[in-house]
């Protein structure tokens, strides 16, 4: 049964949401679900904004011929070529043979790759401020490189002030029905799972998701309609694009501490939480997160909030403990900048976990260490408290002092 929403007198959403798959892109574990938005402007000529992943086929061609009501579809702006936007596009193309796809060069490109047939002579290839007439809407384009593909264009309406900005400024989670920002009941946890969707699907890209702001900042924008999440409007515009601008310098939102750490018979633990203890004794905001229990997803996200990380880590055939070794290389590979490590190390033998810890983080621009770092040989002795006392009074001081350690 189709279900669409009007968002004004001729642009319709007819997106939908899934809670079958548990992780999204197969890796990204989604227990509310995932949306996958979709919109159609009714103009002289009617345009299909994206189409969805296959997941979703069903109720997508549903609502898609109930917005239709019978019209010709002339246009199929591909903002995004990545499956869970585009499975369908082929199906598309099939079903209505007179549409025009809106797209960039190396979206068709990328098109000829996932499907059988070359659709490039029902292509409009488009550039950088190219524009479109719909007749009473005009459509500018504007290259979104790397955020977080290269053939990436978002979509710009004058007329209704409505950026399409494909998967920026979009979140983990299905709607559920609630389709607009103001129909948000927890801000806080929609911000988390919209930090946890930024930094880890485009949190690599930072320059790039610089140069888009850039380009959104000449816009007045009423509308910004996302590829994942709920349509943004009013206040939250603003709020969606002062975190982006913070995220994508690599900038923490908080002056706190994520501790995170991975131990194997709770000896490394016992120090984490002495030394949370400690911080927080000393009014510092402080977040403890199990890398053995927990998805990097969540601690990477984490991670890109705070000022302060802690890894402390098991030493394991002569190696790191295997999910330590993990979340290490996902911070490297998403970039992670403008941050202080703390270290703390166990080994029975020959404790390398801090040795290796380092030598990976030292890899982002930008990277300190604290002055204090803990060493356990098998078990905290009583009097190496003062160690992670000296590391909780090094991190204080810094941030007393407004700066970092």
């Amino acid at each position: 049964m189709h279900c669409i929403r009007k968002l004004s007198d001729d642009l319709i959403w007819i997106g939908a949401s899934e809670h079958r798959a548990a992780r999204f892109e197969n890796h990204y574990p989604v227990p509310e679900g995932m949306s996958y938005n979709s919109y159609v402007l009714l103009d002289e000529k009617a345009v299909l904004f994206d189409t969805a992943d296959s997941a979703v086929a069903e109720i997508f061609f549903e609502n898609l011929d109930q917005a239709l009501a019978g019209r010709a579809l002339d246009y199929v702006v591909v903002s995004h070529m990545e499956p869970d936007h585009a499975a369908l596009l082929f199906e598309v193309a099939n079903r209505y043979p007179g549409a025009t796809f809106v797209l960039s060069a190396m979206a068709l490109n990328m098109m000829k790759q996932f499907f059988p047939t070359d659709l490039a002579g029902r292509a409009k290839l488009v550039k950088d401020g190219d524009s479109l007439s719909t007749g009473r809407h005009t459509l500018q384009f504007f290259t979104a490189q790397m955020v977080h593909w290269p053939e990436v264009i978002v979509t710009y309406d004058a007329a209704s002030q409505t950026l399409f900005s494909a998967d920026a400024f979009g979140s983990f989670g299905a709607l559920d029905g609630r389709l607009l920002s103001e129909e948000v009941a927890d801000w806080g946890h929609y911000w988390a799972e919209a930090r946890r969707y930024y930094t880890n699907i485009v949190g690599k890209y930072g320059p790039q998701v610089q140069a888009l702001l850039k380009k959104a900042a000449t816009l007045t924008i009423a509308q910004v309609c996302p590829l994942h999440g709920v349509v943004l409007r009013g206040d939250s515009i603003a709020q969606f694009v002062a975190k982006y601008d913070a995220w994508s310098r690599y900038a923490p939102e908080e002056n706190g501490v994520l501790i995170a750490y991975a131990s194997v018979y709770g000896h490394t633990e016992a120090a984490v939480q002495i030394l949370a203890a400690q911080l927080l004794e000393r009014g510092i905001p402080t977040t403890v997160m199990d890398a053995a229990s927990l998805h990097p997803s969540y601690i990477l996200s984490e991670a890109f909030r705070v000022s302060h990380i802690v890894l402390a880590a098991t030493t394991y055939n002569n190696g790191l403990f295997p999910v330590m070794e993990a979340l290490a290389q996902e911070i490297v590979a998403h970039n992670l900048q403008n941050r202080t490590f703390g270290i703390i190390e166990n080994g029975s033998w020959a404790p390398v976990a801090g040795k290796l810890l380092r030598e990976n983080v030292q890899k982002i621009a930008n990277t300190q260490f604290l002055t204090n770092g803990v060493t356990i040989k098998s078990a905290l002795k009583e009097a190496q408290k003062e160690q992670l006392a000296a590391m909780a009074d090094e991190i204080a001081a810094a941030l007393s002092a407004g700066g970092k350690a």
